[in-house]
């Protein structure tokens, strides 16, 4: 990956971005009742959440080292999970330069094309994502008032109400900056289609089968369902850490594991300021206060992020020290 000074200036502006959103989330809550329940959150079952978010990241190199086999390369496992938590690592720094950052890991340990293991982790992405539209759709139909209500009155009023309160020179000034990104956008798919696009094309493609070639179709799915399984475990058992939301039932958590997934797809680092303000958002619609389900939130995110920094130092000093296979 290339960086140079315009791709630093748009990590630093999405990390500004993420911090103003963490800004406006807390903006008005009371910090220091947030801050004691925090202190006194029961982190027997923070640690529990941490735990089987580890259990959904090994469950993860476990479904990425089986697309490898219809690709004619056998991967080891240890380096596989290493560098899934190094991907996790650099996503803090740098939002989506973690599927590069493993695939680079996989290079450098496995000599594994780069553009073949970029083909499977774009394979085992558009599973994720798929789940994550097929759970929000169930939420749709067997929570439908809830959401719904949630969708009216917060995103959709809240956005009337914005725009309303606009001058009309705000509203060109906003326009006119999409326009000259579509035409900027436009004007890079002019330059970079070609042959380079077409190479990458063919070299992807070898990633993109390794699903439709895999003879354990069946073990691919097992691996799918129990990550995402996880997943809401992590955050079912984070429900226990403090009192506001000890109550809250499993259809709360299926919810803020939606909400969660969405945030988590903005282009931020470490989902930070989004992450907070849709898990607590997804919690109001339990009757918990908007303030106790940004403590939750903190709580749960800062575990994660507390894990992948520690698992993903000890994974890149893994990396690092061993040495090169001959391949």
């Amino acid at each position: 990956m290339k960086f140079d000074l315009k791709t630093a200036l748009k990590f630093i502006i999405l990390f500004l971005i993420g911090i103003g959103v963490l800004y406006l989330a807390f903006k008005g809550q009371d910090l220091r009742k947030i801050g004691q329940e925090i202190k006194t959150a029961y982190y027997f079952w923070v640690s529990v959440s941490a735990l089987s978010a580890w259990l959904a990241h090994v469950i993860r190199a476990l479904r990425w080292q089986l697309l490898y086999e219809p690709i004619k390369y056998r991967v080891n496992f240890w380096n596989v999970y290493h560098a899934v938590i190094i991907g996790y690592l650099a996503n803090l720094a740098l939002p989506r330069f973690g599927e590069i950052g493993r695939c680079s890991v996989i290079h450098k340990t496995e000599k594994v094309p780069m553009f073949a293991s970029i083909g499977t982790v774009i394979t085992e992405r558009l599973f994720d994502v798929l789940v994550l539209f097929l759970s929000g759709l169930f939420i749709l139909i067997f929570q439908y008032d809830i959401v719904f209500n949630f969708l009216h009155d917060t995103i959709y009023i809240g956005f009337v109400n914005k725009i309303q309160t606009l001058s009309y020179v705000w509203l060109t000034v906003i326009v006119l900056i999409l326009l000259l990104l579509i035409g900027f956008l436009t004007y890079l798919l002019k330059q970079k289609v070609g042959r380079k696009l077409l190479k990458i094309f063919v070299s992807l493609r070898q990633g993109f089968g390794s699903y439709r070639k895999l003879k354990q179709k069946w073990l691919f799915l097992i691996y799918t369902f129990g990550i995402w399984f996880l997943y809401f475990c992590s955050m079912y058992f984070a429900f226990s850490s403090i009192q506001a939301t000890s109550g809250l039932q499993f259809n709360a958590a299926f919810t803020a594991i939606v909400f969660s997934g969405f945030a988590m797809a903005a282009p931020v680092q470490g989902g930070i300021g989004v992450f907070h303000w849709a898990v607590a958002q997804s919690l109001v619609l339990y009757a918990v206060s908007f303030k106790d389900g940004l403590a939750y939130a903190t709580i749960i995110h800062s575990s994660q992020v507390l894990l992948i920094l520690v698992l993903g130092s000890l994974s890149l000093l893994f990396v690092f020290l061993k040495k090169e296979p001959n391949k």
